[in-house]
């Protein structure tokens, strides 16, 4: 099976490594985990997405968890994910298990597991998970099962909707009658995802127009991976201008990460898009409290800090580090270069449809246009061009490329990228990439995925002729070119 945890989460193809089997043993692993902490009385949430047949390994990872005598909160239908980061809380349940593959390809599907908090298992936690899961590879057998109907008939599974405590919690967030009265006109895109009917049913029923693309369940997803960004979301974009709409908002399959779109149908980067959120925090709610960024995230946060007196602190990629952070730090936010964005205020983990709401909560406080922010922010702490180049590689051979990519990424040492001096190179903690860093504080960075068999070339620079230049030169160091 080779079940490993990666940025969040295990991932794997269906029917190939993503099996019944190893859902299962995945699902022993947290079952033991929670027996081990002595609280197995508050029980396990279990969600899951719209991927294929996610309701039926939600219910094989229900089976094992009650098995071991433990309450099982599992939903009846799919759902975003941080809902069920806010059942977890809310229910005060020890753990809490999604299935779901979040934006990877259709073809694959995955297993999440939250904490008490809601937050993303920490590295610690998920070491003792795989300290579980390893042995029990190769005897899937060894499982504790329980019959489903006999599970209900105990009622130790016990279903439950994560839809209405959820809209209850954002609607704390924000004032919707506001937006309902606001006459916009919102271009919403689900990507046939878990979002699917969200944002009408919190923004519809007044004068302001929702129109959602892409609302049916499709396990293929149109074709597209159901990441946020072009091209996967060019059909969205066009569509904007087309409704004379005042913005767009989307999210991925599992609606935990958020991606946005201009009044003129123009994509903002996700860079750009937490730049926008930390700004509009500190300017309409006030806060001063710091905040977290991965590795891969945009500098213009940390020349926000520097204006607005708030810490930036930078962590490696993935949730299950921006979380503890945001906890240890007090921070008012956290963000990763996915378009993954948590809020202290609300979880401890992503919510994409948050992060949109409050981007459409900054337009209707400053009676400004997304393109008007993005302006003035490009003024105050700018220019920010962004680009990521993703370079997919062969599955089967990946695991040992692996070594020999970050051999040459170690041992690079330009002088120079893009006409401009590198002043630091940093490698990452995670041993699993490099980052540059040029004169004028433009930044080249390589970093292998965890869950995906590809390396993801990323650039963030201060001329937007220099963005195709560095792309070039980070894919000849992972290429070997």
């Amino acid at each position: 099976m080779n079940i490993a945890f990666g940025t969040d989460g295990w991932r794997a193809g269906i029917a190939d490594a993503y099996t019944f089997d190893a859902v299962r043993v995945c699902a022993q692993a947290v079952a033991e985990w929670v027996e081990k902490s002595g609280e197995a009385d508050r029980g396990v949430v279990i969600g899951y997405d719209r991927r294929f047949r996610s309701e039926h390994f939600a219910q094989a990872a229900a089976e094992v968890v009650a098995a071991h005598g433990i309450h099982v909160f599992l939903a009846t239908g799919a759902a975003p994910t941080q809902s069920f980061s806010y059942a977890t809380m809310r229910k005060k349940a020890k753990a809490g298990i999604v299935i779901t593959a979040s934006h990877n390809p259709w073809t694959d599907n995955g297993f999440k597991v939250k904490e008490e908090s809601g937050a993303a298992a920490s590295p610690p936690v998920l070491k003792e998970l795989e300290a579980v899961i390893h042995p029990l590879e190769s005897h899937p057998q060894d499982v504790r099962r329980l019959d489903y109907d006999e599970a209900m008939r105990t009622g130790l599974v016990e279903l439950f909707d994560p839809a209405p405590d959820y809209l209850a919690r954002v609607a704390e967030l924000f004032d919707l009658d506001a937006f309902r009265a606001a006459g916009y006109t919102i271009v919403c895109e689900p990507l046939y995802g878990s979002a699917s009917g969200y944002f009408p049913r919190l923004l519809g029923g007044g004068k302001t127009k929702i129109v959602e693309l892409h609302g049916e369940r499709t396990p293929y997803f149109g074709g597209v991976n159901p990441e946020p960004i072009p091209p996967n979301i060019d059909e969205f974009l066009a569509r904007i201008p087309k409704e004379h709409a005042d913005v767009g908002l989307a999210v991925d399959g599992d609606a935990d990460r958020a991606g946005l779109g201009d009044e003129q149908g123009r994509f903002v980067t996700t860079l750009t898009l937490y730049a926008l959120l930390m700004w509009y925090l500190l300017e309409v709610r006030k806060l001063r409290k710091p905040v977290v960024k991965t590795v891969n995230m945009t500098s213009m946060c940390d020349r926000l800090g520097e204006k607005y007196g708030v810490p930036v602190y930078e962590v490696p990629v993935g949730f299950k580090y921006i979380g503890p952070k945001m906890q240890e730090t007090g921070a008012m936010m956290g963000g990763e270069e996915s378009g993954g964005f948590g809020f202290a205020m609300h979880l401890p983990e992503r919510d994409g449809i948050v992060a949109d709401l409050f981007l459409l909560d900054f337009m209707r406080a400053t009676k400004k246009k997304p393109s008007q922010l993005i302006a003035e922010l490009m003024d105050m702490v700018g220019p920010s061009h962004y680009l990521r180049r993703d370079l997919h590689l062969d599955a089967d051979t990946y695991q040992a490329e692996k070594p020999r990519i970050m051999d040459r990424l170690n041992s690079a040492r330009p002088r120079e990228l893009a006409g401009h001096t590198v002043t630091k190179v940093v490698p990452l903690d995670t041993k699993d990439g490099v980052k540059f860093f040029v004169d004028d504080g433009s930044w080249l960075l390589m970093r292998l995925s965890g869950t995906e068999p590809l390396v993801r070339v990323y650039t963030e620079t201060r001329s937007e002729k220099e963005v195709k230049p560095m792309l070039d030169v980070g894919e000849r160091m992972v290429r070997g070119g």
